[in-house]
């Protein structure tokens, strides 16, 4: 194996549909070695046979709420491969509860629970990834959606998760500029993913996203895995604090 090969941590792959998964398959296609994470036994069932039909050299297990666990992956990151070039942080959780009725009614822990994995963890996997990343010309890149910047019936507590996510991405970019690490964001239009099926009414959103997007049509996981393998390329060498919207251009409509 070359020094020289790009190496990349996935963080997220929940299942063949997710957005994670499609990023694998084009940072695979372009030649990266891949590292994945899974979050219990029952995701490690979906996640390693994937993993491994993709050569995958480390597949790990990982509570990106605990800082313990983070710390094992990105150290058994180093002892493999010394560097890393590329992460993709594609993970969210609110309480369910949290996302049906009114935004007003969100528990205390429930907002706090979102906020800490869907946001935080970019931040604690960044700090991580930056030791490893210098100079290397590296590439972080997490996943947004439009309910960080306008209201989305049933988002609620997610859709300030996202926004907090989005901020993090900017200051980010600040902070590991000078490292040569770019950080940017994936605004995806609606996908047909596990965490789609837990936002109420999600069926009638993307039918209404295809009827009012300026190009007629939903987009699906593989637009984002061909946004993210272009970020992590040479053609991303100096985007940095970007939130890309990849929606049919949904995002430009009133």
């Amino acid at each position: 194996m070359s020094e020289n090969q790009k190496k990349a941590l996935i963080v997220g792959v929940a299942n063949e549909r997710s957005l994670a998964w499609a990023i694998a398959q084009h940072l695979h296609q372009a030649g990266y070695k891949l590292a994945f994470t899974y979050l219990g036994e029952a995701l490690e069932r979906r996640v390693r046979p994937l993993a491994e039909s993709v050569g995958a050299e480390l597949i790990l297990p990982c509570n990106a709420s605990d800082d313990a666990q983070l710390d094992q992956v990105f150290e058994q990151v180093k002892q493999k491969w010394g560097h890393l070039d590329a992460l993709i942080h594609s993970i969210a959780f609110a309480n369910k509860e949290d996302l049906d009725g009114r935004f007003v009614s969100t528990s205390r822990e429930g907002f706090r629970m979102a906020m800490d994995i869907s946001a935080y963890t970019l931040v604690a996997m960044a700090r991580r990834a930056e030791p490893l990343m210098e100079g290397r010309d590296g590439s972080i890149i997490t996943l947004s959606y439009y309910g960080a910047e306008k209201v989305m019936p049933n988002y609620n507590v997610m859709g300030v998760a996202k926004a907090a996510l989005e901020a993090c991405v900017r200051y980010l970019a600040w902070d590991m500029g000078s490292k040569k690490i770019r950080v940017n964001a994936i605004s995806a239009g609606p996908v047909k993913t596990l965490a789609a099926a837990g936002i109420r009414d999600f069926r009638t959103m993307l039918a209404k996203a295809e009827e009012k997007t300026p190009l007629r049509e939903n987009i699906s996981a593989e637009d984002v895995g061909a946004l993210a393998a272009f970020l992590c390329g040479p053609g991303g060498k100096h985007m940095t604090g970007c939130t890309l919207h990849v929606d049919s251009g949904a995002h430009i409509m009133a």
